[in-house]
């Protein structure tokens, strides 16, 4: 009987997977999980994306409550739903980024997937456009963008560039430098475009600035993306909200995709409620990349989770729960702008060095305050207050308690270095 060959130390130790490398946390949630761990009373978090009340308490949004209370009492199953997601939804949520009028006349050109929230979009329609398109685009990202953008479209094999889109002396958008790089990018060439509300900067074109950068991209041939994950929640009006993404595929007749997500606008974080939307050139390619989406879908999820959607749809299809929606992001909105308001006056009340009125004109739950990232790290170490190291700050993690603190705490720190 032959005998086995003894094993080595090194063959014993070796894994199937030797070759993985280790990755670092993301940046937000390791930021996340040490101030979870921090016990100073007084901790401040500026760092994670999720909107707080006046309390800084989570808030469920009364519309999405009273959702919930109609679901139940109807009686709530947990069978599937189609692999496409949810129709109600699907339609309710792509009228609402396009506008009935403007939904009713593309319909036909539409191809619609319920999503796992906007990731989840910008996931499937990477995919999408790599089952379709041959040679890859490249995929035009602005710098800074959300830290997702890149490494979704990098992990699914596209060439990513980067274009300057804020500009850090004026603290304002670069927007001569955002026309430069649509007019030297490639043809036919995806650009990732944020709808409104820009995370990082908080910084967003003016309506005519938008309707430049459209006539640049229709004529250079660019496919625009828009990440739409802040409708309503911006300005707390969905219309004004949503006006690139209505110009470019009404007015200039653009095909374009949209990638919708309700985490920020109906606080439905944890429910992974997102939507894609593609506006086709023809009925024929719509119907053929909405058969695509499918065929990708259930190869990737089979189906959507279902929970989350209806609550979605249900206050999207009810015109009483639509009115209750809309007065939660007005509310939203209005303690953000009260609060980017008290940051920027206790800056000027505690002496703070240089000038905030960047503060005043950024939008949306997210901005850069302009701080060096010794700055940041001091703040961190002294006076417990947490944020991105590039001193991006989410605004909805201030209230009435903290940002008095926060403010005494940025002037010291400047006044000190």
């Amino acid at each position: 009987m032959a005998t086995q060959p003894a094993t080595t130390e090194t063959e014993a130790s070796a894994s199937f997977f030797e070759a993985a490398s280790y990755i670092p946390p993301d940046a937000i949630f390791a930021l996340t999980a040490e101030y979870n761990a921090d016990t100073f009373a007084q901790k401040v978090n500026l760092g994670q994306g999720t909107y707080r009340d006046e309390n800084g308490q989570p808030w469920v949004l009364p519309s999405v409550q009273k959702a919930r209370e109609t679901l139940l009492s109807k009686g709530l199953n947990h069978e599937y739903l189609p692999i496409l997601g949810l129709q109600t939804f699907r339609n309710e949520a792509t009228k609402l980024a396009l506008g009935s009028e403007i939904y009713d006349k593309k319909q036909s050109q539409l191809a619609i997937c319920q999503s796992l929230s906007g990731t989840g979009a910008l996931h499937l329609a990477g995919l999408l456009l790599r089952s379709v398109r041959s040679p890859l685009p490249k995929v035009y990202i602005p710098s800074p963008t959300w830290s997702n953008h890149g490494q979704v479209f990098s992990s699914l094999g596209f060439q990513c560039e980067t274009f300057q889109y804020y500009d850090a002396e004026k603290r304002d958008i670069d927007i001569e430098a955002y026309y430069s790089a649509l007019r030297a990018a490639e043809p036919n060439s995806v650009v990732i475009i944020h709808a409104c509300a820009h995370n990082p900067t908080g910084c967003d074109p003016s309506k005519e600035q938008w309707k430049q950068i459209g006539l640049i991209m229709k004529e250079r041939k660019l496919f625009p993306l828009f990440d739409a994950a802040y409708l309503g929640f911006n300005s707390g009006n969905v219309d004004d909200d949503a006006f690139a993404m209505r110009y470019f595929i009404n007015e200039l007749q653009m095909e374009a995709g949209g990638c919708l997500s309700f985490a920020k606008n109906m606080g439905l974080y944890g429910e992974r409620v997102g939507c894609l939307f593609f506006a086709a050139g023809t009925e024929k390619a719509a119907t053929n990349t909405q058969s695509v989406l499918e065929m990708l879908q259930r190869s990737e999820v089979s189906n959507p989770p279902a929970y989350g959607a209806k609550i979605a749809s249900a206050i999207l299809g009810d015109e009483t729960l639509k009115e209750m929606w809309y007065a939660d992001l007005i509310t939203m909105s209005g303690r953000i702008r009260s609060m980017r308001q008290a940051l920027y006056d206790g800056l000027i009340k505690f002496g703070a060095p240089g000038t905030w009125d960047h503060l005043i004109r950024q939008s949306g739950m997210f901005g850069f305050l302009g701080l060096s990232p010794a700055v940041v790290q001091k703040l961190k170490d002294k006076y417990h207050i947490y944020m991105a190291s590039n001193s991006r700050v989410s605004i909805a993690g201030l209230n009435p308690s903290n940002v008095e603190y926060v403010a005494r705490s940025i002037a010291e720190c400047l006044n000190e270095s």
